[in-house]
């Protein structure tokens, strides 16, 4: 199956190099191109491709108002955004996965992770780096106007649902949270998808959001210290 890509970014250069690696694979096509986030709500909207590549920081309508206005709404595009960013601009990061985009990657990121990338956003998974996960987290609860985590908000999730959550939170996948709490991957699926209606979370990335929010990122932060990551 091919995966149809709409790069949106507002260095021209920048978009042809992605479109050139893009469909130097097989299996991958870039559709469309955008500019600016106006411009990228409206090719998104009529070409309907599979994976939308964000830059955040982009004249008139940024990143993350474009993917409020196309994943929210009454009438939301099936589109999974993948945010590429640069370290200064972890704020915005974490706003847009609050919006809906399904990951994120550093504008930096080796080539073949960026297309391994495209292919894992494309199944409806997210993407979720440890390394930047962990400093997003640092960086949003440092922010002004953070009140700090809502206590009520992990009521109703069961232990082994919270040790999950916890490794979502560090950025781990099904299959490396099965290996630590030795459970199947089946399991694992099970009790993310238990996660997400009780949190009433969109996705993996949403998860993420709510393990920080909850107090839960104290824990996890405990645990990447004693372990190293």
């Amino acid at each position: 199956m091919t995966v149809r890509v709409v790069v949106v970014d507002d260095e021209t250069l920048v978009r042809a190099g992605f479109r050139v690696l893009l469909e130097s694979e097989n299996d991958l096509q870039v559709v469309g191109e955008a500019a600016d986030g106006t411009e990228a709500v409206r090719v998104i909207r009529e070409l309907r491709p599979d994976v939308a590549l964000m830059d955040i920081r982009m004249p008139g309508i940024n990143g993350i108002e474009a993917i409020r206005t196309l994943l929210g709404g009454p009438s939301p595009v099936p589109v999974h955004v993948l945010v590429l960013t640069t370290f200064d601009l972890d704020e915005y990061v974490f706003e847009a996965l609050r919006a809906g985009a399904a990951g994120f990657l550093l504008k930096d990121t080796p080539p073949a992770r960026l297309i391994d990338a495209v292919r894992v956003i494309a199944t409806g998974e997210s993407l979720l780096s440890p390394g930047v996960t962990r400093r997003l987290i640092e960086t949003y609860v440092r922010r002004p106007g953070y009140t700090g985590p809502v206590t009520h908000a992990l009521d109703g999730v069961t232990g082994r649902e919270r040790d999950v959550l916890g490794l979502i939170a560090r950025g781990l996948s099904n299959n490396e949270i099965a290996a630590e709490l030795y459970l199947t991957v089946g399991t694992v699926k099970t009790h993310v998808s238990r996660l997400l209606t009780k949190l009433g979370a969109r996705d993996r990335a949403q998860l993420v959001i709510a393990a920080y929010e909850s107090g839960l990122s104290s824990e996890v932060f405990s645990v990447t210290s004693r372990d190293g990551s």
